[in-house]
């Protein structure tokens, strides 16, 4: 992992929301161009500001680095929705989750 893996993972993390880099910029209280920076190559966020990045987004750290989950935030909340259903319906979706794998 390196620094090209945390510019995609937030421009990918930012496109999937529909969010342009200037509205994200704002939305985490720095200058239109702050995103931008970053995602250019031109910068790096700091570890607080990385954790803001995964706080704006809804996903952990963990989440953020783990380079075989393309949908953190999705993932995310279906785990939280999954927490309030029976063993009998969480076995369900696991059977259709791994249906779906097979495709």
């Amino acid at each position: 992992m390196d620094a090209k893996f945390v510019r995609e993972r937030i421009t990918g993390l930012r496109l999937r929301r529909g969010i342009s880099e200037y509205q994200m910029s704002y939305d985490l209280g720095h200058s239109k161009g702050y995103i931008n920076n970053i995602t250019s190559g031109k910068a790096l966020p700091s570890l607080a500001e990385l954790l803001a990045i995964c706080a704006y987004f809804s996903i952990t750290p963990a989440d953020f680095f783990d380079e075989s989950n393309r949908a953190p935030a999705l993932v995310d909340q279906a785990k939280e929705e999954m927490k309030s259903l029976s063993e009998s319906d969480i076995r369900l979706v696991l059977d259709l989750i791994r249906r779906l794998r097979k495709g």
